[in-house]
């Protein structure tokens, strides 16, 4: 009996010593963290789960392009940024701005001109009023009137070729004493001179920088 109870009392040490649960509570008492049963999840996933579920693509053209424009909130943000970025730039277009000015008015010799133009008031800056009184006369029943508005449209049309010839010949002078290293050509200078006195003072673009009289350096 006695060696039966031994044998009894070795048996329960020995399976004490081989249990699992006991070295599950060994190491958790040193601190070992059990494993979590899944895969920990990488980043775009974790991103996508956050940002929600990913929209189904469109199914027509016009869905489509209806997405890519965005919301109606957003399209008058968009157009209202963009009518402020052209009224900017028109404003410096105006003030003379070689930057935002086009190709035909960049230049200090296109500057200049301009400013040889505006600081004399032209009889070519009756060229558009010239234009509405044919017109009207056209229009007139009497055609006693209409000869003699022909008669003088056509000397003042005379008139003004003969004063743009004069000026764009003195401003081509001018210019290339200003200018000495520049190429200057004075069909090209005489022919902007000409298009901007035909021009309305308040309708010229850039806006002049002289008054009429004032002396151009």
């Amino acid at each position: 009996m006695r060696f039966l109870r031994r044998n009894t009392a070795e048996s329960t040490e020995a399976a004490e010593d081989t249990d699992p649960r006991a070295d599950d509570l060994t190491g958790a008492s040193k601190g070992h963290t059990p494993a979590k049963g899944r895969p920990t999840p990488k980043r775009r996933e974790a991103e996508s789960r956050k940002r929600g579920p990913v929209p189904a693509p469109p199914r027509t053209t016009r869905e489509a392009m209806r997405r890519s424009r965005g919301s109606k909130e957003q399209r008058k943000e968009i157009a209202a940024k963009r009518r402020e970025i052209r009224t900017s730039q028109r404003q410096r277009m105006m003030a003379g701005d070689e930057k935002y000015l086009p190709a035909r008015d960049r230049g200090p010799v296109k500057g200049y001109a301009r400013d040889l133009v505006d600081s004399r008031r032209h009889l070519l800056g009756l060229f558009m009023p010239l234009a509405v009184v044919v017109f009207a006369s056209l229009l007139a029943p009497s055609p006693t009137l209409q000869s003699y508005a022909t008669l003088l449209c056509l000397v003042m049309l005379v008139a003004m070729i003969i004063e743009g010839v004069f000026n764009g010949r003195r401003i081509a002078r001018l210019a290339r004493a200003k200018f000495p290293k520049e190429t200057i050509s004075g069909l090209s200078i005489g022919w902007y001179s000409f298009i901007r006195a035909t021009q309305l003072r308040k309708l010229r673009i850039p806006k002049p920088r002289v008054q009429p009289g004032d002396k151009v350096a």
